[in-house]
């Protein structure tokens, strides 16, 4: 199917709550993630790699560094005169102030999808980490005469709530769907990721409205699967979701692993981000750095080892980083030690101080902090 004729929705707000740590003063979208990238980049990557032009984000609070990081779109190649990126705040939901739940977020969308011209919607969540062709999966929909194709993956269930749990015949139709907040095990499980008719989704919106619903899962999805086809799409490759600091820990350590980069940052389907103009990584004499991404505008004078560094990180000479997610702007003073330490954006560490968490239980230091 052609992407002209698929419109993106995206939930910037996705599961603030699970990482209050860094969703305090953001949205989920704008979380930084793998040294140069916001968490909104990969869904809209795979968004625009496949064509779609026109491309919502719903948006609740905190979403100031989310209107400076899109911008225009032009990194998407979203700037443009005709369809392009839309920020969609909530003032115009028919609720008093912000929305509370995906639902009403969904309904404040209704007034857009009316006035896109596309067929398709799809809709996405920010805090998935996956490369994906949205072409296979709108051929997948077309090829199994699907009302909705949700996409899936199987394996440990995020520690969310009410995580949909699927089950599904030979022929990829959900044939039940429930919703947990624990499960043990791995199971297979819907990522919010949903792929149907633009008027379907306005017709459930309404529908849901009128019997005064509050949530999509239960009430629009759950309850129609036995009047709709719904098919699982199974995602492949690196797919994964955020659902606590320790999993956004977690995750970007994966990344130093080269099967996962490989899978996620694919050269046909590239991770576009906003470009910024900076100087290489400077490397100094008696540096040191193992297994370690290190984006543009470091200057590395002491020991990097399996970490993650945003731009503009210092490590001063005599300093020791290891096992660490370092945000932009950290500065780690002269022969000081951080193991297992997530840093916002702009930590000082001053000389000779010592941080350690653990990798079950990584430390982290809040934006602008001085230690």
């Amino acid at each position: 199917m052609m992407g002209k004729n698929i419109v993106g929705l995206l939930y910037s707000n996705s599961y603030d709550y699970c990482i209050p740590e860094l969703t305090n003063l953001r949205t989920m979208g704008s979380v930084p993630f793998g040294g140069r990238y916001r968490l909104i980049d990969f869904m809209l990557s795979n968004i625009v790699n496949d064509g779609i032009s026109k491309v919502g984000v719903l948006t609740k609070n905190n979403y100031r560094s989310l209107m400076d990081h899109i911008g225009m779109g032009r990194a998407w190649d979203l700037a443009r005169k005709r369809e392009g990126i839309y920020l969609l705040p909530p003032f115009n939901s028919n609720t008093s102030g912000d929305y509370t739940n995906r639902l009403e977020a969904y309904l404040c969308s209704e007034e857009f999808l009316q006035y896109s011209k596309e067929e398709y919607v799809l809709l996405c969540d920010c805090n998935l980490v996956c490369s994906f062709d949205v072409s296979e999966m709108s051929d997948f929909h077309l090829d199994h005469n699907a009302d909705i194709t949700v996409g899936c993956v199987t394996g440990k269930v995020p520690n969310l709530l009410n995580v949909p749990i699927l089950s599904v015949d030979e022929k990829q139709r959900v044939t039940d769907m429930e919703l947990v907040s624990k499960e043990e095990g791995e199971k297979t499980y819907a990522v919010h990721l949903f792929f149907m008719r633009k008027n379907l989704l306005l017709a459930l919106l309404r529908t849901a409205r009128g019997h005064g619903y509050t949530d999509f899962d239960r009430d629009v999805i759950q309850k129609n699967i036995e009047r709709l086809t719904v098919c699982a799409y199974p995602i492949p490759g690196f797919c994964r979701v955020i659902d606590s600091l320790q999993s956004y820990y977690d995750i970007n350590m994966e990344l130093l692993q080269y099967n996962n980069r490989v899978s996620l940052f694919n050269d046909d389907r590239p991770v576009l981000t906003k470009v910024r103009d900076d100087m290489p990584t400077i490397y100094g004499l008696e540096s040191s750095v193992k297994n370690s991404l290190i984006a543009d505008g470091c200057v590395i004078d002491g020991e990097v080892e399996n970490s993650v560094l945003s731009r503009g990180v210092y490590v001063e000479k005599g300093a020791v980083v290891k096992n660490c997610v370092l945000m932009q702007g950290t500065f780690v003073g002269e022969d000081g030690s951080l193991n297992c330490v997530i840093s916002d954006k702009n930590v000082v560490i001053k000389p000779r101080q010592s941080l350690s968490g653990a990798k079950n239980y990584p430390l982290y230091i809040a934006k602008g902090t001085v230690i």
